[in-house]
């Protein structure tokens, strides 16, 4: 396709909606429009494209779909970085028309502010993960909710044995006096908070029956530290390892490093950037905080940051060794071994 000849296509997709501008090369409006968010709508409205075009959307949450039906009838389809987007196009006026036309115009002078799209296949067992992480947070509400009624009518209990089967069985005999709401109330919970934990562990070995992810798992998991969750975080929110060329960047990726503001000569640096994947930057600072007492070399890091006197900052380079560690494995195919270098 000649680029005089080419077709620009800029997308502002929503739940109902989508509103689309198609420009020309030189900024010729060829048509613009609304149709329904639905795939019948789409093959109707991609029946009336008569020549090769090349598209662009924003990423929201909806985007995945539309761009799995529509990639197969562009020529290329790019998707944009939503907070960059809002930077380059910030405006007075502001409307879906508006914001289509804009992506069209970024595509067509190749400005758009691109993100990596991650592969279907991927995305589905990303969202399986992501659902057993809210099964695990709502495990831990139920947790502190079972050991909140406990404190709430004066009953002593062990915390570190509360959870325990066969604890709570025979803490729940001893309630001879306790109200019989509490004591219902209590084994409820008790029921709730098992049958999250058997759904959470079925949701993990769903995501361990992909044979090419197990195997990828099993090698991360040679890092000392390293567990099954941490891994599978790791790799189902990185995906392809290789389009990270550096350390820097996929430390900035898991926000483990401070927002730069370089103006007249002068460096600041702030708090922790909010630009990251919160899903594995979350994982990665748990492990950390646990790493050192399986790993030596982190045990070092550890201690070495410890001794300049800020455990939260010794807990961050933990972590950005761990992501070091991570990103090697993965790149190399090759288990963990230990030198002197790390």
């Amino acid at each position: 396709m000649s680029t005089n000849a080419a077709t620009y296509v800029g997308l502002d997709v929503h739940k109902k909606s989508i509103t689309y501008c198609i420009k020309k090369q030189d900024g010729r409006v060829i048509d613009e429009g609304s149709i329904q968010a639905t795939r019948d709508a789409m093959t109707e409205w991609l029946d009336e494209i008569d020549s090769p075009w090349i598209g662009a959307m924003e990423a929201t949450l909806f985007t995945g779909w539309i761009y799995d039906f529509l990639i197969e009838h562009a020529e290329e389809l790019k998707v944009a970085h939503p907070q960059m987007l809002k930077a380059i196009g910030a405006s007075k006026k502001k409307s879906d028309k508006i914001d289509a036309a804009m992506i069209a115009d970024l595509l067509r002078v190749n400005l758009l502010p691109e993100c990596w799209m991650a592969p279907k296949d991927l995305r589905d067992l990303r969202r399986v993960l992501r659902f057993r992480n809210l099964i695990v947070r709502e495990i831990v509400r139920m947790k502190n909710r079972i050991a909140g009624i406990l404190m709430e009518t004066g009953t002593e209990y062990e915390s570190g044995k509360l959870h325990g089967k066969q604890y709570f069985a025979e803490l729940m005999e001893s309630l001879e006096e306790m109200p019989s709401e509490v004591t219902d109330l209590l084994g409820l919970s008790r029921e709730v908070l098992e049958f999250m934990n058997s759904v959470q562990s079925t949701v993990r070995r769903m995501l361990m029956r992909n044979e090419e992810l197990k195997k990828r798992v099993e090698l991360l998991r040679s890092i000392p530290g390293v567990g099954e969750v941490t891994a599978l975080t790791w790799a189902l929110e990185i995906g392809d390892p290789h389009r990270f060329r550096q350390i820097k960047n996929v430390v900035s990726y898991c926000g483990l490093c401070s927002a730069q503001n370089s103006s007249a000569g002068k460096n600041k640096r702030g708090p922790i950037s909010k630009k990251r994947n919160k899903h594995i930057q979350r994982v990665v600072i748990e492990v950390a905080k646990l790493a050192p007492r399986h790993n030596p070399q982190l045990a070092e890091v550890y201690e070495r940051e410890c001794g300049k006197g800020h455990k939260n900052r010794a807990t961050i380079c933990v972590a950005r060794k761990i992501v070091a560690y991570l990103l090697a494995v993965d790149k190399s195919g090759k288990r963990f071994e230990t030198s002197a270098s790390n």
